[in-house]
């Protein structure tokens, strides 16, 4: 195998495809990145790797004299493609060993034992487009609802709702729900599908995509092994989906409200930021709904305490709830719009969280949070 690259090129597929090796992999032959060359199509080189769960593969132009298969450490090859000098990088197989230079510098990196790598699943069918702007920005919004408790893997995914024309994403940890709503492109009219995707995987391949680009999204027929898949600019990822039953977390949104206020968000955002300077760990901020006003404390008795009062148009009787700080941040950190409205009923109940703009609600991302009891 000898074949000749673009060292930016490389760069980037490699990058894309090291995302998909596992940090503690089962068996080592995992830790592996395929590489094969081919004179397809004026030279074509593709970069692919694979952990049973999640698979990556790049494909880019190269001058290939000599075409060739082989399996080298994909971590090493991606360390070292993100240190090459801006010049062409070549590659050539000499025995057990592949041979990489670029301008002055020459790497050596040990084949692996390329029969014992499994093989790649196929992209399945495709299903719709998206812009990688638009999910990377809707994907940030929910994934961080998303538990990280490995214990409870159904709430580590993010649920993926098809309804003809409109994506719903979803995702909860038991303590808050996100939803974000946005359009896209169905293969077929009034396609209804849903998946649970892994949100680490979710938020992984979103971002690695460039905004501009259209992503096709594939799915597998029901009743077969459930992959999704992604792809553009000849660049595709695959992941075995969450299996099981999520909850149904539709059923905590209210239907009405006794108390609203709208603040802010900029100004909201900013002085939860201070006052949770002094709360302890698992100690909650508080927000006191009055005529005009939002009063938000933190820290009790001899500790350090902290007040800071927002104008707010306030709807409904004086109400006082408590947060987890980080919960609340992470909520209102998601949310793109000039104000936003916190909506309640009684104390204990959800407190739902949606942006506002010029008065209107903007119901495209809704962020529902439990609040803490607190002593009176």
């Amino acid at each position: 195998m000898r074949f000749m690259v673009e060292r930016d090129v490389l760069a980037d597929a490699v990058g894309w495809v090291a995302r998909a090796l596992p940090a503690r992999p089962p068996s080592p032959v995992l830790n592996g990145m395929r590489i094969r060359a081919t004179e397809e199509d004026g030279g074509r080189v593709r970069l692919s790797s694979f952990d049973y769960e999640v698979s990556a593969k790049a494909e880019v132009a190269a001058d290939v004299e000599h075409p060739g298969d082989v399996l080298v450490s994909g971590k090493l090859l991606a360390d070292m493609a993100k240190l090459l000098p801006a010049k062409p990088v070549s590659f050539t197989l000499e025995g057990s060993r592949v041979v990489v230079k670029c301008g002055a510098s020459t790497f050596t990196l040990l084949t692996m034992n390329l029969e014992d790598f499994p093989a790649l699943p196929s992209l399945p069918g495709w299903v719709g487009s998206i812009q990688a702007g638009a999910l990377a920005h809707a994907v940030e919004q929910v994934a961080v609802a998303a538990t990280r408790d490995e214990t409870l893997p159904m709430l580590t995914g993010v649920r993926v709702e098809i309804e003809g024309e409109i994506v719903t994403l979803l995702a909860t940890d038991r303590y808050r729900l996100a939803i974000r709503e946005l359009p896209w492109r169905p293969a077929t009219p009034g396609l209804s599908r849903v998946a649970l995707v892994r949100a680490k995987t979710l938020r992984d391949v979103a971002r690695a995509f460039s905004p501009t680009e259209e992503v096709q999204v594939s799915l597998t027929a029901p009743g077969i092994v459930d992959i999704i898949g992604f792809a553009a600019a000849g660049r595709e990822t695959t992941s075995l989906l969450i299996d099981g039953e999520y909850p149904q977390v539709r059923n905590l949104l209210p239907d009405s409200f006794e108390a609203s206020a709208t603040l802010n968000l900029h100004d909201l955002i900013e002085a939860v930021r201070r006052v949770s300077l002094v709360a302890e760990r698992k100690t909650p901020v508080q927000i006191v709904l009055a005529e005009g006003e939002a009063v938000l404390n933190a820290g009790t008795g001899d500790d350090a305490q902290a007040s800071e009062t927002l104008e707010a148009v306030v709807r409904g009787d004086e109400t006082t709830v408590a947060f987890n700080p980080q919960y609340l941040l992470d909520g209102l950190n998601a949310m793109d719009t000039p104000d936003v409205r916190i909506s309640m009923n009684t104390i204990t109940r959800p407190v739902l969280f949606q942006g506002e703009r010029d008065g209107e609600l903007v119901s495209d991302y809704r962020y529902l949070l439990v609040p803490i009891r607190f002593a009176v």
